[in-house]
């Protein structure tokens, strides 16, 4: 029925196209009626273009000089209605030039098209190469470029050109004056596009300039100053954390977020979307104890994978012997089989023998029967192991087993691992009449260190539980020649520079590889990359692959896709999948056609999805002597050189993912006539993108090409998601050692799981994206205030408003219980204003008068204090002390937020939504610190002695020179319910649990409805 509407009315794709095309034709027309110009003649009309567009905006433009110049003056204004009125001629601004450029679009991009002609044959030099120009826009990179102009994402294959597609636009853009942006995925694309593309614009006399990690802030101001500026992802991001951080409006470096073109925008927006990056600093008293505690768990990791080890024999046993056909003893093998799964699921004895079709259809159906009535009698699974394991969603229990091994090294404190319930204790002696007060305080102190300290302690044992039983040297992470660990992504393969795995996992990873476990830090500006992208007026992105992220791209950004045609029709055959049982009949496989291939004379791109996987399949090759050049995450310097050479006859190229990724790779002499590039897969990745990108690499601009995929029912996607009928037919079909199985069926079953795990990351993202957007609109706020005082704004005038809002709040406090003394002493105290009043004014005025008296005085006090310093030192005390005030309380409030988000997971226990509670929570702490920035700006404006203060600007300025940058992987990020992240400092003082529910006894049924007693339970941690 689709396909019958589809022909009819067609679909969303040949709408697109029909829609681009008579702007292309447009383009076309002005093409042939400028080709003819002189150069001088063709730049000529980028001044005109500009002339154009400052003219249509003129009025605008007055009007919001006139608005800047009121805000530096000393006049007597309303600040917030001008900043309102100044945000609404700047909305007008952006779409009078909208409307401009749209206008101008079809004669710019006929420039642009004319200028590559022009420059044909000529050569520059490129990363230290020469590169002679050779391209000039086909009309499918013109429909590109009108759809990034209109703020889209244009989804054009691998070898299309869409480094030259996005020259169009970017000229477009840059033409109002505010800068355009190219964000790339890494430093040597950025700096190689801005080198080769920037020719272009230099034609026009539009300035190129480039970001870099290695540059200094005045340099980089030099580059964000530039018409067109490329970039990464990360330096974009953390120069604007870095500038909201600056003690002096000449330290920012960049304009603003007018325009911006995101290349890869899948790899940016979608992979690396909820892991944020982070400016901290390293915290005052370094309390770890990864390094304490990783014997006792080595210890436990051990017990268990024996133990599991144990049951895996057992199992066979059974299994082998005549009792097979028993049915209790099968059933009794199946739950040896589900427990050595729960607890060592990676394990190498386990893979091998869940890759024989029985085995593994034994598993799951014991698994099936085991979580029926949500998983009541799991516990009878779980309860023999010491820990327990979720691969799919990356958690550990620790059990009851567990607790007592571990208790067994910790002096034998059943309850060293077990949080103390904190209502039940505090409850205890807040009723006892024997306590005084100052005891009851002593003791309530006392057990919230306690519970501090342990919590850190639980906290800290599952992170090293997590970093020994999930993640593994070679494929999550490398230890580089300094000896640190350095994270692999896990779409790309290559290697993140600087960035660590939040929640101290990091660390319980640096404990358990040996090496130097780094220091806590603390957060004192972070964003992530969604909320950071979201604040451009417009924005725009290009891949080879976003089609079937659309509905993701529009939700969270309001992105639409449109797929561009391809200049020339694929000529690539993709072949079936082809399914093993074990990964070594798959390998062994996979060895065999690489050397069929190469023996055809053709290049073969071997794709894997990890460092471990490429070097197996590379020690393979080296024994049967065949030639090849390995791309991972260890030789990632030298990827642009190995894959562009990729494509010559007889190569053989082992890539992590999408190394090389940005880089064409073209055919040598002679293959395309014996077949093109091959690809081959050694596992589907969970992301179908992440496979469409690594058949892409093959079949450029009409070449010929093949692709396949071999898999196993040993690799990750199929264990986890994808294997359960399929190992039923392979039982049935009786598949004998190193025999293949190739059938569509098996396909749409594998393209199935990843579209599954597809969905369930877009609700991870979309969840955590809701919890961000929280502190977003926080951190704008704080940010927006911050941005007037460090422009140079004179804030008297808020002053004077916050001035008025403390006074009523101190008025409100004193004035019910009549304590007149107290009230005109904290003024005093606070605003070293002295007001007098006697008893019978305070009663006749009342509360509104009492406020209007004290704020006459104080405004007073404070006008004959500028007149006797001066309004400019009084200008910067003001700014001093509206940016030390927000600087300080907004630090804070990021640890306390980072505490909330920890815990508030526990909420969903008590019939909850945890977001919701979030977003009440912190509001109120966000109430509670604006009202914080309040009393201390007024206050330290009134009470500041003005003796130097840029000594105290220069303390500052020290004091951030040991700030670090990090980005946060996505894995372990999330509402931990339970410990303290390691980046929170040391202990602190816990706040008081208001129990709301009834309470539950340790031997009581687990309301949860597990069937379990919730000591064994949610009473566990």
């Amino acid at each position: 029925m689709l396909q019958v509407i589809k022909k009819i009315f067609g679909d969303k794709k040949d709408h697109d196209i029909k829609a681009l095309q008579p702007v292309v034709e447009e383009i076309n027309q002005e093409y042939e009626k400028i080709k003819n110009l002189t150069d001088d003649e063709l730049r000529e009309k980028t001044r005109e273009f500009k002339e154009r567009i400052a003219e249509d905006a003129k009025e605008i433009t007055v009007e919001i000089e006139r608005i800047q110049e009121t805000l530096r003056s000393d006049e007597d204004y309303d600040s917030l209605a001008l900043h309102d009125e100044l945000e609404e001629h700047e909305e007008d601004w952006n779409e009078r030039v909208e409307e401009t450029l749209d206008e101008i679009l079809p004669e710019a991009f006929a420039v642009v098209k004319a200028t590559c002609e022009r420059l044909v044959g000529k050569s520059w030099t490129v990363m230290g190469s020469k590169v002679e120009w050779n391209m000039v826009p086909y009309d499918v990179q013109l429909m590109g470029g009108v759809v990034l102009h209109q703020g889209k994402i244009a989804e054009m294959a691998t070898g299309e050109g869409k480094t030259l597609v996005a020259t169009l636009p970017l000229y477009l853009n840059a033409l109002a004056g505010k800068g355009a942006h190219l964000v790339t995925v890494n430093d040597y694309l950025a700096q190689r596009d801005a080198e080769w593309m920037g020719e272009v614009f230099r034609f026009h006399g539009l300035t190129v300039g480039v970001i870099l990690s290695k540059m200094n802030p005045q340099e980089r101001k030099k580059e964000y100053v530039c018409d067109v500026t490329y970039g990464t992802n990360n330096e974009f991001g953390f120069d604007y954390l870095r500038d909201n951080m600056a003690i002096d409006a000449e330290n920012q470096v960049q304009r603003g977020h007018h325009f911006a073109i995101v290349d890869e925008v899948d790899s940016v927006l979608i992979d690396e979307a909820r892991t944020p990056l982070i400016i901290s600093g390293a915290v005052d008293v370094d309390d770890q104890q990864f390094s304490k505690m990783m014997p006792s768990v080595k210890r436990l990791v051990q017990l268990q994978n024996n133990f599991v080890a144990g049951l895996i024999q057992e199992a066979k046993k059974i299994l082998d012997s005549d009792a097979a056909h028993d049915r209790e003893a099968r059933k009794e093998a199946g739950v040896l089989l589900l427990r050595a799964h729960r607890g060592a699921p990676k394990s190498k004895q386990l893979l091998k023998a869940l890759s024989d079709p029985e085995y593994k259809k034994l598993q799951q159906d014991t698994e099936l029967e085991y979580l029926r009535e949500k998983g009541k009698y799991m516990h009878i699974i779980d309860d023999e192991l010491y820990f327990v394991i979720d691969e799919k969603n990356h958690q550990i229990d620790l059990t009851e087993k567990g607790r007592e091994e571990l208790a067994k090294y910790s002096g034998g404190d059943a309850d060293f691992f077990v949080l103390t319930d904190i209502g039940e204790e505090v409850s205890k002696f807040e009723n006892d009449p024997s306590l005084s007060e100052e005891e009851k305080r002593e003791r309530k102190d006392k057990l919230y260190q306690e519970y501090s300290v342990k919590s850190d302690r639980i906290h800290t044992l599952h992170q090293l539980l997590k970093a020994f039983s999930l993640f593994q040297l070679d494929d999550d992470y490398v230890i580089t020649e300094d000896g640190k660990i350095a994270i692999v992504d896990e779409f790309t393969g290559r290697v993140l520079p600087g960035r660590r795995y939040s929640d101290g996992l990091h660390q319980a990873i640096e404990a358990k590889e040996n090496v130097k476990v780094e220091r806590d830090t603390q957060t004192v500006a972070t964003i992530t990359l969604q909320n950071y992208f979201r604040m451009y007026h417009k924005l725009a992105g290009m891949t080879g692959t976003a089609e079937t992220e659309e509905g993701e791209f529009f939700e969270i950004y309001k992105l639409e896709v449109v797929v561009v045609p391809t200049n020339k029709p694929i000529a690539r055959a993709d072949n079936e999948d082809q399914v093993y049982r074990t990964k070594r009949e798959k390998y062994n496989a996979v060895a065999d056609k690489i050397d069929e291939i190469r023996n055809e004379g053709r290049p073969i791109l071997v794709g894997t999805t990890s460092v471990e996987v490429s070097e197996t399949i590379s020690r393979m090759l080296k024994r049967r002597g065949t030639p090849h050049n390995v791309l991972n995450a260890k030789q990632h310097q030298r990827e642009a050189e190995v894959v562009a050479h990729a494509g010559e006859a007889g190569a053989v190229t082992i890539a992590t993912n999408m190394a090389g990724r940005g880089t064409d790779i073209k055919l040598g002499a002679g293959v395309r006539d014996r077949g093109g590039l091959f690809i081959l897969g050694t596992e589907r990745h969970e992301s179908r993108r992440i496979d469409r990108q690594l058949r892409g690499r093959s079949g450029r601009q009409g070449d010929p090409g093949e692709s396949i995929f071999y898999l196993s029912l040993e690799d990750d996607l199929m264990r986890l998601f994808g294997s359960e009928r399929i190992a039923g037919v392979m039982e049935r079909l009786g598949v004998e050692e190193g025999e293949v199985i190739s059938h569509k069926m098996v396909t749409k079953s594998v393209e199935r799981a990843q579209k599954r795990v597809e969905e369930n990351n877009f609700a991870i993202r979309k969840r955590l994206l809701e919890y961000d957007d929280v502190m977003n609109q926080q951190r704008e706020v704080i940010y927006d205030r911050r941005s007037r005082a460090l422009k140079g704004e004179r804030l008297k005038g808020e002053v004077f408003d916050l001035l008025e809002e403390f006074v009523e709040e101190l008025v409100e406090r004193f004035y019910e219980s009549a304590e007149i003394d107290a009230l005109l002493e904290e003024v005093r105290l606070r605003l070293l204003t002295d007001v007098k009043m006697t008893p019978e004014e305070f009663q006749t005025l009342g509360k509104d008068g009492v406020a209007d008296k004290i704020v006459e005085a104080a405004k007073d006090f404070y006008n004959r204090k500028e007149e006797h310093i001066g309004s400019e030192l009084m200008a910067r005390i003001e700014r001093f002390s509206a940016l030390s005030t927000i600087d300080n309380k907004w630090k804070e409030h990021l640890r306390e937020m980072d505490d909330l988000k920890e815990g508030i997971g526990l909420r969903a226990y008590g019939q909850k939504d945890p977001l919701i509670e979030y977003k009440a929570e912190a509001y109120r702490m966000f109430v509670e610190l604006l009202g914080q920035i309040r009393n201390d700006t007024v206050s330290f404006c009134f009470k500041f002695v003005p003796v130097s203060p840029e000594e105290e600007m220069e303390r500052r300025r020290r004091s951030r020179s040991g700030m670090v940058e990090t980005k946060q992987t996505a894995a372990n990020i999330g509402m931990r319910a339970g410990g303290r992240a390691a980046s929170q400092g040391p202990p602190r003082k816990q706040q008081t649990v208001v129990r709301d529910q009834p309470k539950v006894g340790r031997n009581d049924p687990c309301p949860c409805g597990s069937g379990k007693k919730y000591k064994h339970c949610h009473g566990k941690n």
